[in-house]
């Protein structure tokens, strides 16, 4: 009775909500998309076993199909991480209705088990446990394999939730948990230990010992009291509340933030910005996503010798995060803007606080990648001749760009597949950022001189440096010129 009236109020809640009047043909498009996913995954489902027979002749399909399992649940559980939404509930509406708190949030808990992802795998699930299993083992132990299999899926929603959760109160969790996935994935890789093996051995058993199903079933119900004693011991929105503003204010008090006067105290002020903010905070989520990226071409020999490829993956890991701000940073103050413009006085000082985090910004990036040396130094080479780039060159472009945005951004909505007050700049500014300075080097690296294209890459962003009080100078005439009509489409 509780839970259908709170669907009750969360369906009212979505259907008045102005986004779902403002975004009807996106909702379509995205139906339509669903649909073709639901097709596709069903006809893998159907022929899954004749693919497998394909890739793998003369082994079992089974046992093929369980020494992936491991893998995709590792890799669903990445993926919820980063893109499933947490299940969000206002809870001080009812904390003064007699409800009981349990029930709340039992609700919010059981909330995130009606997002798609929990449900489209089965799909490939059902068809090959009737179609692979129940021939070659029974109907009973194919009911077991699928039970469990479904269990762990649903284990990933809560234990993604969880963890999604701790990033915010206690990072060190999310951090043990990122670093199992990444060991795991480290001694597979090695040859240290086959999770392929491993995989195959498990579920196997889990076919012939019906009796293993308790094993996933206690995981569920582990990762759902997790989540339960989580919330349920943040259910008072005074200590949330005051939790949430003190750790936002701990920014503001970095001592060498106040001595830097008025430019501190805006710094600080972006950084608040970035932290309140759940679309903002997303990108700071997924800075592993931006940093990792060498681990997947960096060890391969096949792009050893790919130079000009190996400058667009440096420029996506020293500058995919300085893109996102700089490249929205106008638009991340849409919503008061006209106070900016009625308060401020020093713009210029307003500009430079803007150049000086995209440098932070890079530049942590930068350090982050240096341990990449492991793999040579050629690739050590390419990223800082890449972080000069974003520095000197890029930085200025894509501000340039910003001062174009006449869209208004609603920080409160999560950034993955969100292109709510993205507009045609925001694209345009990709060519400057990934396609530029691979066209610079790869003339060079034609004539056999691949140092001198990276040498020119260095130059133009050595150059950016050099002039850098010129080139805010022409970006300040450029915001001024533009900043009554962003003003007027934040407005809108």
């Amino acid at each position: 009775m509780i839970a259908r009236w709170f669907l009750r109020h969360q369906f009212k809640e979505f259907r008045r909500s102005p986004a779902w009047s403002r975004s009807i043909a996106l909702n379509i498009f995205v139906g339509l998309m669903m649909f073709m996913l639901i097709l596709y995954l069903l006809l893998l489902g159907m022929f899954i076993d004749k693919i497998l027979e394909e890739l793998y002749p003369g082994r079992d399909p089974a046992e093929v199909f369980n020494g992936l399992l491991l893998y995709y649940l590792g890799f669903e559980l990445i993926i919820r991480f980063f893109m499933q939404s947490l299940p969000m509930l206002h809870v001080e509406s009812y904390l003064h209705l007699p409800i009981k708190k349990r029930s709340i949030v039992h609700f919010v808990v059981l909330k995130s088990l009606t997002a798609a992802g929990n449900y489209l795998s089965w799909l490939v699930w059902f068809p090959f446990a009737f179609k692979v299993i129940a021939p070659a083992y029974g109907a009973g132990p194919a009911w077991i394999w699928l039970a469990g299999v479904i269990l762990l899926v649903l284990n990933n929603n809560f234990l993604a939730t969880y963890l999604k959760r701790q990033l915010v109160s206690r990072p060190a969790v999310t951090g043990l948990g990122g670093l199992l996935l990444v060991l795991a994935a480290m001694a597979d890789y090695t040859g240290y230990a086959s999770l392929s093996a491993l995989s195959s051995r498990l579920f196997g058993l889990l076919i012939r010992e019906s009796y293993l199903l308790l094993i996933p079933a206690a995981c569920l119900v582990i990762s759902y009291a997790l989540n339960y004693r989580f919330l349920r011991s943040r259910m008072y929105p005074d200590k949330v509340r005051f939790r949430k503003e003190s750790r936002i204010d701990a920014i503001g008090n970095i001592r060498y933030l106040r001595s830097m006067g008025l430019t501190g105290q805006l710094i600080s002020l972006e950084l608040k910005l970035i932290w309140r903010h759940k679309r903002i905070r997303t990108i700071i989520y997924m800075a592993p996503i931006f940093l990792g990226y060498g681990l997947i071409f960096y060890p391969q020999p096949e792009y050893a010798q790919m130079n000009g490829f190996l400058i667009f993956v440096g420029i996506f890991m020293t500058g995919g995060m300085m893109l996102n701000y700089a490249n929205y940073c106008f638009g991340y103050e849409s919503n008061y803007f006209d106070a900016i413009l009625a308060k401020y006085r020093d713009y210029e000082r307003y500009i430079r606080v803007k150049y000086i985090m995209a440098v932070m910004i890079a530049t942590a990036c930068w350090v982050l990648t240096i341990p990449y040396v492991f793999f040579g130094i050629d690739i050590l080479i390419i990223n800082t001749v890449t972080f000069l780039y974003n520095l000197g060159f890029l930085s200025f472009v894509l501000f340039w760009f910003s001062t174009y945005t006449r869209k208004r951004m609603d920080l409160s909505q999560g950034s993955v597949f969100n292109y709510q007050g993205v507009g045609v700049t925001h694209w345009l500014s990709m060519l400057p950022a990934f396609l530029l300075p691979v066209l610079i080097y790869w003339p060079f690296s034609a004539m056999g001189v691949p140092y001198a294209g990276l040498i020119v890459i260095a130059a133009l962003g050595l150059g950016g440096l050099l002039f850098y009080r010129y080139l805010l100078k022409l970006l300040l005439a450029q915001w001024m010129k533009s900043r009554y009509r962003m003003a007027e489409g934040f407005r809108e």
